[in-house]
């Protein structure tokens, strides 16, 4: 069991991160999002946002967005979970909070799509692997074995 949580702490928040860096790095090649066929995804942004001229001319601030919300936190979670802090558990959690949070405003305005979905369930598992770390960690703290 222990295992099985050490590895989902590490693999989760690089998975995801990686993930946010990707997305990112594929609004700044494309900012029309043609390439990706999401240019009907930034006609609804434009339609359903508010201050449209500012922020969604382009995909260019969604990236910013996307790798400061759903990259940074990722990567400051590894960083705590190398460096072996009683803190990760808890930023593992919160990662997977803000994920799941992330993905239910884009079902609020795009709908589902396959990988909203598929993201939401990593986000779940992200939160459930470091809810069962923590509680993990409370109990060798308190000196019950696990």
């Amino acid at each position: 069991m222990k295992r099985l949580i050490s590895f989902g702490l590490k693999f989760w928040p690089l998975f995801i991160g990686i993930g946010a860096l990707i997305g990112a790095l594929m609004f700044w090649i494309d900012p029309t999002g043609k390439m990706w066929k999401l240019d009907n995804v930034l006609e609804m942004l434009q339609d359903k946002m508010p201050f449209p001229d500012i922020f969604f001319r382009n995909f260019i601030p969604s990236g910013f967005v996307l790798l400061a919300v759903n990259g940074f936190t990722q990567y400051i979670a590894v960083y705590l979970v190398f460096k072996k802090r009683k803190a990760a558990p808890y930023a593992i959690m919160v990662c997977g909070i803000i994920l799941m949070c992330w993905i239910t405003v884009e079902w609020c305005l795009l709908g589902f799509y396959e990988i909203c979905n598929a993201y939401f369930t990593f986000g779940l598992l992200e939160a459930v692997t470091g809810y069962v770390a923590l509680k993990t960690q409370q109990r060798v703290m308190h000196g019950i074995r696990v």
